[in-house]
């Protein structure tokens, strides 16, 4: 596989240009608008222009919980029978970054129990919670007071297994982990909205305010997950959304429930030494169907939608390839990092999405559900997506790479022009909406 320097995909990102706080007004952001070596600049709002009448918009539909948790390690070792006062947390504090579910390991099944689940979580401060469990007061919107416990388990990397229950009392067994659940029909999700905090960017330099809670989701976020907004739709309004309606595009709905390894730079010298993160997705049935019949006229709202139906493709080969007249769900499908590069495709982008289809019907499932680690490299031949709207990215990131891919390597041409032109970065900074420049892909 052919060597891919990160430097070369470096910039200079002043900490001025980094914009810490959203436009009141979302659809004023500025619009960057790149088409066949060309580039100008418009307003968000007027993004629609830039869309024919037979363009189909992919956004995806996640939506970001409070998935910081704050405790603290009391000085004192509780009994295995009751905890001390939870209020008096005067121990080093801890903080649990909720990553994903292991326990169930379904999203809206994690998020909607109402006994226990386990979550793949970083830890902040780990070296001083060595055992025991941690306990943590929730004062929920109804004014009662519930108990949060969280215990500590295998560590894998930088991450552990981390155990959650709750209960009305301080009263335990001898491990949180073995404990009979008792249901007190209040969800995990509940208790994150009540105590948890909404986990914005690290390189914002601040700490979350009330306003991110609402200027920091997309304004048709609906499924609860992500750790990260899709940012290249916080421009969207519902005005933007009517004014699309007017012209005649359509629009669809994905899921990728973003992980905190969207801010994770590439580290290694060659790009194709970093390992990506992988994601859970999940399609409808009739977004795909929908895809199918608008191919060559796709546009990905974020990187998050363009990795997601990109995906699709790969997915459809092993079905094509191996599930032809299957009528079971597979356990997990899955795109590896590389899978694109291992081999040559040849296969059209539409018989790869109707044997998707296809194996819905047979399963007598109406969502895809898969996991990617997809990595979108300069090289990569786009199957699906036409156009993409896209925030501007950090320096040497995967998502820069993709960026890259899609424009046929020409990001410099973009990145130079938003720079000399004070737009702002990142996530709460402007947007573009880009042309794809590569060779189209048999559809």
């Amino acid at each position: 596989m052919e060597e891919i320097l990160i430097e070369d995909y470096n910039y200079p990102l002043p900490d001025e240009r980094i914009a810490k706080y959203p436009l009141t007004e979302r659809d004023q952001s500025k619009l960057l608008v790149y088409r066949d070596g060309q580039v100008k600049e418009d307003k968000f709002c007027r993004v629609g222009e830039y869309l024919s009448a037979e363009s189909l918009l992919i956004y995806n539909n996640t939506r970001v919980i409070q998935a910081r948790l704050e405790f603290h390690k009391n000085n004192t070792t509780p009994s295995c029978q009751t905890l001390p006062n939870a209020t008096q947390s005067t121990g080093a504090r801890i903080e649990i970054f909720c990553l994903e579910p292991m326990v169930p390991h379904d999203y809206q099944l994690a998020l909607g129990s109402t006994k226990c689940c386990t979550w793949k979580c970083m830890i902040g401060n780990a070296k001083k919670w060595k055992s025991g469990a941690l306990s943590l007061p929730v004062q929920l919107p109804s004014g009662e007071t519930i108990i949060l416990f969280a215990e500590k388990g295998e560590q894998t990397g930088n991450t552990f297994a981390v155990h959650f229950s709750w209960s009305p009392t301080a009263q335990r067994s001898n491990s949180v982990a073995v404990q009979q659940c008792n249901g007190l029909n209040i969800s995990f999700a509940e208790i994150l909205d009540a105590v948890g905090e909404l986990p914005i960017p690290p390189y914002l330099n601040r700490k979350t305010e009330e306003s991110d809670k609402t200027t920091y989701q997309t304004v048709y976020s609906r499924i609860k997950g992500s750790v990260a907004a899709p940012t290249a739709g916080l421009h969207f309004t519902d005005k933007v959304l009517s004014d699309l309606r007017q012209r005649g595009i359509q629009t669809a709905e994905v899921t990728l429930h973003v992980g905190a390894g969207t801010f994770q730079p590439v580290k290694t010298a060659d790009a194709n030494q970093h390992t990506m993160h992988t994601e859970i997705i999940a399609v409808p049935r009739d977004t795909i169907a929908t895809l199918i019949s608008n191919l060559g006229h796709i546009v990905a709202v974020g990187t998050t939608s363009m990795r997601t139906l990109e995906s699709l493709y790969f997915l459809g080969i092993q079905l094509y390839t191996t599930l032809p007249n299957t009528t079971l769900p597979y356990t997990t499908l899955s795109v590896s990092q590389f899978a694109p590069y291992t081999s040559e495709y040849t296969l059209s982008t539409r018989d790869s999405l109707q044997a998707i289809v296809d194996y819905l019907d047979n399963t007598g499932q109406d969502v895809l559900h898969a996991e990617t680690q997809i990595m979108i490299k300069p090289g990569y031949t786009f199957r699906v997506v036409d156009q993409l709207i896209t925030n501007f990215h950090q320096p040497k990131s995967t998502l820069l790479l993709l960026v890259s891919a899609f424009v046929g390597g020409d990001w410099h041409t973009i990145y130079d022009y938003a720079l000399a032109h004070d737009f702002r970065f990142l996530s709460y900074g402007d947007s573009s909406i880009l042309f794809r420049r590569n060779p189209a892909f048999t559809l």
